[in-house]
């Protein structure tokens, strides 16, 4: 199988702060464990209360209306920042960063702790174990309904067939975006299952004629929930010459 990669363009948004608005206790079924399964107590929360009250607020709040200052941690942006990550992204985010020009400094006892109340503040619900790296590494953020679209401005890939459509290029037959850290094909995106959508391609700067009807892996950043207006193009990767 051969494979071509270039650059397109780069597009990378400001830093998120860990902020987001969910309520409700519900548990939703899911695949694997997620913050609605109860993956800290509340104990381990209160515990980073004096913490929290002592360093985090000279930039942050609990309350999701944030700062002049700062931001909140709780609230949308919350869920914008890190819908379908893990816990175990949210708890190294916060250990590498917190507080602001002084990440690491704390006891990562102290860092999972926070994790804890940062969890509560949102409504997720406590339960027996408390955070740890280990503990939480493959539980899943996402709303209490479901994973649902990933929101707006998120870095994303999607695997779908080339096509025109006009004077637009397009991925039909595309997967879900899936969220990522880093761009460029993934290593199943050569056979994973495509799907039913249709997205747009925008802002490219390079001819992809010759790569018409071939599976292409597109990384860049979601214009509209879940790509509904399209993807900023940063990397275009064909993974297979013939699609699907």
């Amino acid at each position: 199988m051969r494979r071509m990669s270039w650059h397109v363009r780069a597009m990378f948004g400001a830093a998120i702060v860990a902020c987001a608005a969910v309520t409700g206790t519900a548990v939703v079924e899911a695949q694997g464990r997620t913050v609605w399964n109860g993956v800290y107590t509340d104990a381990q929360a209160e515990r980073a209360r004096a913490t929290f009250d002592s360093i985090c607020t000279q930039c942050h709040t609990l309350a999701p209306g944030g700062s002049t200052r700062g931001g909140a941690v709780s609230g949308d942006k919350f869920m914008a920042a890190f819908t379908q990550k893990s816990v175990g992204d949210l708890l190294a985010y916060v250990s590498k960063n917190m507080p602001n020009g002084n990440g690491g400094s704390l006891a990562a006892s102290t860092y999972n702790d926070l994790v804890a109340l940062i969890l509560r503040a949102n409504g997720f619900p406590t339960g027996t174990t408390e955070v740890t790296p280990a503990a939480v590494a493959d539980v899943q953020i996402i709303p209490r309904d479901g994973p649902g679209e990933l929101p707006a401005n998120v870095l994303a890939r999607v695997v779908g067939c080339l096509e025109k459509d006009g004077s637009d290029w397009v991925l039909t037959k595309a997967t879900s975006p899936e969220r990522i850290d880093k761009v460029g094909a993934g290593p199943n995106d050569a056979t994973k299952p495509l799907g039913s959508r249709s997205i747009a391609l925008k802002f490219l700067m390079t001819r992809l004629d010759q790569y018409t009807g071939q599976r292409m892996s597109v990384s860049g950043m979601l214009i509209g929930a879940g790509g509904s207006e399209g993807i900023n193009v940063t990397t275009v990767n064909r993974v297979a010459e013939n699609c699907p």
